[in-house]
């Protein structure tokens, strides 16, 4: 799983369905950070239904890929932690390939024979929203053991100021995820994009920090309060803008084979 997270999660001046940037790693030569694809369904449970009968219609999704030998699949759900009344769903559902044609061909299977399995999420959740971005793996977080996919994920809503674009951003953003790392921090950190499904979006992209659980969280936060507001100044301000972030916790409901 933590494989595919790092390149989904998990992976401007750029086209958003194919976007890629060079990122030049000391003594080597640059290396291309080609974003991934990721599809989220947005969902509130229907009346009396509720997290056991999701469980179940997930048992039967993974039934249903196991059968039509879906390898290169992960999804995860997400229920809001840290939120407010903006937040208008019960649930999220994350779902991810290492890239856009093999995330084609998981939905094409799933429109020609997943009616059944279908029908069982719809009578548990209705999904008013069904999006994709681009995604941008900006740091890797560090190996873990006994990952069990459940991690707690963040979103802030960021927009770049006037004469600045994403360009502008990326190396800072590199550097701000060094000086984390330096710092003790465990998080993974992505860029989402939005590619499909909006149109109204009020924001140009989404910054995402991933953590093992709340207590990780809370020492990035603490740092931050204590001194990382200074580098997130000198290395952000007057470039980007970010709203207040909104955490959710996630649970792994499928993992590709291929993950580590």
């Amino acid at each position: 799983m933590r494989k595919t997270f790092c390149l989904i999660f998990a992976g401007s001046t750029l086209a958003f369905s194919g976007m890629s940037l060079a990122d030049s790693h000391e003594g080597g030569e640059e290396e291309a950070n080609v974003a991934a694809p990721m599809e989220m369904y947005a969902c509130r449970y229907n009346d009396g239904k509720g997290p056991a009968d999701l469980d179940a219609a997930t048992k039967d999704f993974n039934k249903w890929a196991d059968k039509q030998d879906i390898t290169d699949y992960s999804a995860w759900t997400l229920v809001p932690y840290y939120f407010s009344a903006e937040q208008e769903f019960d649930v999220l559902w994350f779902g991810a390939a290492e890239k856009a044609t093999a995330l084609g061909r998981v939905q094409d299977s799933w429109l020609a024979t997943g009616t059944k399995e279908a029908e069982g999420f719809a009578d548990v959740m209705t999904c008013d929203t069904h999006a994709a971005y681009s995604v941008l793996t900006m740091k890797q977080p560090p190996e873990r053991e006994g990952d069990n996919g459940n991690l707690v994920v963040t979103f802030s809503d960021c927009n770049t100021s006037d004469g600045v674009t994403f360009d502008d951003l990326y190396m800072p953003m590199l550097e701000w995820g060094k000086y984390r790392e330096e710092h003790g921090s465990k998080a993974g950190h992505w860029v989402f994009f939005p590619s499909f499904g909006g149109g109204k979006e009020t924001f140009e992209f989404k910054w995402v920090t991933a953590y093992e659980n709340l207590e990780d969280l809370g020492a990035d936060w603490d740092q931050s309060n204590e001194s990382g507001w200074k580098k997130v100044n000198e290395l952000f301000r007057g470039k980007v803008s970010c709203d207040s972030s909104r955490a959710y916790m996630a649970t792994s409901r499928r993992q590709a084979s291929n993950d580590d």
